[in-house]
């Protein structure tokens, strides 16, 4: 709970301030900054975690808000912020020029204790109260500090603060005196010297211990995104690919030597890393691969599928999934690739069979996963690559007799992909059910029309055998799109004109599909190759 000195008016009972204070969650002060005068702030005092208007570009006309990740000096001596623009993807992340910042919106945060004893106070406490409290049980540590760094002046806010243990500046944090959360607060509204805003850098560096390495365990998914300021900011300015040089979109643990440059290039067929495109040329004169390591399981025209083996191809795996941290938010690299199978597309030309994107996914996969990672990489993005990835993960599924389920979390362009595979894919199953076993019986439409209706048995167990797709996300897309309906007791699967056109339109815009026939797939007991080691 935070009291603004200025507009409070009355006083809450204690029992009343413990449970709004219990309760409180990451709030914003979105107060006018012409009402405080209008006064900028200095850009020199801008720290993390600061949030003011931005303009997204360079003409100044789009204002967003934003939230300061970091900042950094430019050989010209002009201040440069990493921001995240709020409310909106992280791939849009960038650094900016201070020109392009609205210094009178800055709100700074302040760190609001959520439990609070209401024992502790006889009475309603004073401002006095508040200040003492504020002084005794301030001690928090550095992984504290940086994330609620400065203070605001004593006319602007007080703080609710319950006495804080000692915290850790490990990358998990656990508050035993109760969760924090972020407030924010207008910096404009009274004059703050430079002195309260500063974040104390002596402190930062005598006392700060850098962030641990990720941890190595066998799964690559992970839920949320990381908090730690190193890796939210791209740290990658451009990779050349091929033919393709592309802009990454997120963090991605290259080495450090490698990411101070302005570019990484990449061997389009081991995916070997180098620092400047003369080395390139060096080692693709010493390499001897075209296509990617492993064995070529498909091939229909110029597509195919390898399968590499994680624990075999140890470095192209690794390599690959540097890559794929680039462009995949959601996922958290992991360096151990022994338990996964990687499954690569590729587009096949004159020099060789160049990379267009890959899936992953668990060898044994206790929740019968059969994605554990999806990516398409930018250049060949919106041309059907994704849905034919997603459709071969699925006939993998069927050769293994298994229903399978993408590793979550999704992105939200992989969730679209998949709603979107899963809805045709369940209409073409249930219409050609009703083409081999449909019956027409005469019906009269809304509007006294004749129409013909078709009738099926068939339930949402034989549309998981048939498509391999998991009972959880066939209910989920039914419901989605209203084609399970409960009528006369019983659920009826109940498809409209309008849903058999929209699927036949999209039907005739894929020109990418999978022939199962092409499939050279044989399944493997994985249990077993492991019980050998």
């Amino acid at each position: 709970m935070v009291c603004d000195l200025s507009t409070t008016t009355g006083i809450k009972s204690v029992d009343e301030q413990a449970t709004n204070l219990m309760n409180s969650q990451t709030t914003y002060n979105n107060n006018n900054a012409e009402q405080f005068g209008g006064k900028r702030w200095n850009v020199e005092a801008l720290y993390e975690s600061c949030r003011l208007k931005v303009s997204m570009t360079n003409n100044g006309q789009t204002m967003t808000d934003a939230e300061v990740i970091s900042k950094r000096k430019g050989l010209n001596g002009r201040w440069n912020f990493y921001v995240h623009y709020l409310d909106c993807n992280r791939r849009l992340d960038e650094w900016v020029d201070e020109d392009r910042l609205d210094l009178r919106t800055v709100r700074v945060p302040q760190r609001v204790r959520k439990s609070i004893s209401t024992a502790s106070f006889t009475s309603c406490p004073s401002i006095s109260d508040l200040q003492q409290m504020d002084q005794q049980h301030s001690s928090f540590s550095v992984s504290d500090e940086q994330s609620s760094r400065g203070s605001t002046p004593e006319k602007q806010l007080e703080l609710f603060r319950s006495p804080a243990r000692s915290i850790t500046g490990s990358r998990k944090r656990r508050h035993h005196g109760g969760s924090a959360a972020i407030h924010y607060v207008d910096a404009n509204c009274t004059n703050i010297s430079s002195e309260h805003s500063k974040p104390s850098v002596s402190n930062g560096i005598n006392s700060y211990n850098p962030p641990p390495a990720p941890s190595l365990r066998g799964s690559m998914s992970k839920k949320g995104h990381s908090e730690d300021v190193l890796t939210r900011i791209r740290n990658v300015e451009l990779i050349e690919l091929g033919r393709n040089i592309i802009q990454p979109w997120y963090f991605s643990p290259y080495p450090k030597e490698l990411t101070m440059l302005p570019c990484i290039y990449l061997c389009e067929f081991c995916l070997t890393y180098t620092k400047s495109r003369s080395s390139l040329t060096r080692h693709v004169a010493k390499c001897n691969l075209f296509h990617p390591p492993g064995n070529e399981i498909y091939r229909n025209g110029t597509i195919s599928f390898f399968e590499i083996d994680g624990r075999k191809n140890k470095i192209y795996a690794q390599n690959l999934c540097l890559i794929a941290k680039l462009f995949l938010d959601h996922k958290t690299l992991y360096y151990d690739t022994d338990p996964f199978l990687f499954y690569v597309l590729t587009e096949y030309d004159q020099k060789g069979f160049r990379m267009v994107g890959y899936f992953s996914k668990e060898k044994e996969s206790a929740d019968e996963y059969n994605v554990a990672c999806i990516l398409v990489l930018p250049p060949f993005q919106k041309r059907g690559y994704g849905r034919l990835l997603i459709e071969f993960s699925y006939e993998l599924s069927k050769i293994d007799g298994k229903t399978g389920s993408p590793e979550k979390p999704l992105s939200d362009l992989g969730f679209l992909s998949y709603r979107s595979y899963w809805f045709q894919t369940i209409m073409e199953t249930i219409l050609n059910i009703v083409r081999e076993q449909g019956d027409p019986i005469p019906s009269q439409g809304e509007n006294g029309e004749e129409e013909e209706d078709t009738q099926v048995s068939v339930s949402i167990m034989d549309l998981c055998e048939l498509t391999s797709i998991r009972k959880e996300d066939i209910l989920q897309t039914l419901e989605f799109y209203e084609i399970n309906n409960y009528f006369r007791g019983e659920y009826v699967l109940t498809l409209t004109y309008e849903m058999i056109e929209a699927y036949q339109k999209s039907v005739e815009k894929r020109q990418l599909r999978i022939d199962p026939k092409y499939i050279r797939y044989v399944p493997k007991d994985w249990s077993k190759y492991r019980r050998q080691i």
